[in-house]
């Protein structure tokens, strides 16, 4: 089969030839159509053995369905997670993809649309629900230009939250204020009004400013580092903030606690295909083009999601 495999030279990617996958007992083997590129994907590329596959999220037609019986038939259109933090395999004309990670589609919902959710809109949809019930609270997103960030605005503002979001400049921030945004600020300072739940993914200063800003009883949730800086904050100010919880967070230890993962993936297409969820594709292109849109992604170029189509 055809693969975006790694090289080891920039951009770091190039379309070949792999092995045809073996599914798992409870893994149906999708033909893929679409999929989105995320920074942790591609971050790690440089890192990886030469021809190495990887890649996390998935939509397509089920070619094979599950030999255990579960998931949906052969046939169907699906969005899913390809693998694991570890084992990613979903650069490929063909994935196995386990079927407690893998979703059944509308028609309404095309595979390009599908394929920004199981990274992006999984980790906006989990991450919110550990601030409980947003009605009236205050949730402030860093990131907010970006693939999660863009879902989490949207998601928390239709669940009746005051949404404030982070974006580093106006340009990166077009469209914030059109998905819910109240209000839109290019920094996170440490002084300033509390918030019930900041969904936190710059990491350094920002997170310091996160952990002096959350409200008591409050929770930061951390699910990145995009600065790459290291985080000194006082301790005094994060724990006068009675009862607030720093939560270290990774969609694949999540699926893997909730085993909510089909389910959501549905829930958040239905969302989609009654036009009540943006997917955010500021970028679409052919998988042969992969090199340059893996490079704008780095170069934080692409605001939203960008999404690749097998051809």
């Amino acid at each position: 089969m055809r693969a975006i495999l790694s090289t080891r030279e920039s951009p770091y990617v190039r379309l070949g030839e792999a092995p045809d996958p073996t599914p798992a007992p409870d893994e149906a083997l999708v033909e893929v159509r679409a999929m989105s590129v995320n920074r942790g994907e591609v971050r790690r590329l440089e890192a990886l053995p030469e021809g190495s596959l990887t890649g996390w999220d998935v939509a397509g037609v089920v070619r094979q369905a599950a030999a255990d019986g579960s998931g949906p038939p052969a046939g169907a259109r699906v969005v899913g997670v390809g693998g694991s933090l570890a084992k990613a395999s979903a650069w490929a004309e063909l994935a196995p993809v386990a079927t407690d990670r893998l979703g059944t589609l509308p028609d309404a919902v095309s595979f390009a649309a599908a394929s920004t959710l199981p990274v992006a809109g999984l980790t906006a949809y989990h991450a919110l629900g550990l601030g409980g019930l947003l009605v009236e609270r205050r949730v402030l997103v860093t990131g907010a230009a970006g693939g999660v960030g863009r879902f989490a605005v949207q998601l928390a503002a239709g669940s009746g939250a005051h949404v404030t979001a982070v974006a580093r400049d106006a340009e990166r921030a077009e469209g914030l204020a059109e998905l819910g945004a109240e209000e839109i600020v290019h920094e996170l300072e440490p002084e300033g009004e509390r918030f019930d739940l900041i969904l936190e993914s710059v990491g350094g200063p920002s997170l310091a400013a996160a952990l002096k800003r959350v409200a008591p009883g409050g929770t930061v949730v951390t699910f990145g580092d995009s600065s790459g800086e290291p985080v000194s904050f006082g301790a005094r100010d994060f724990y006068r903030s009675t009862g607030a919880t720093l939560y270290a967070f990774l969609i694949f230890a999540e699926l893997d606690r909730l085993g909510t993962g089909s389910a959501d993936l549905e829930r958040m297409a239905r969302l989609i295909a009654a036009g009540k969820l943006d997917p955010g594709i500021s970028v679409e292109a052919s998988w042969s083009e992969a090199g340059p849109v893996l490079e704008a992604l780095l170069e934080r170029r692409v605001q939203g999601k960008a999404v690749l189509l097998v051809d």
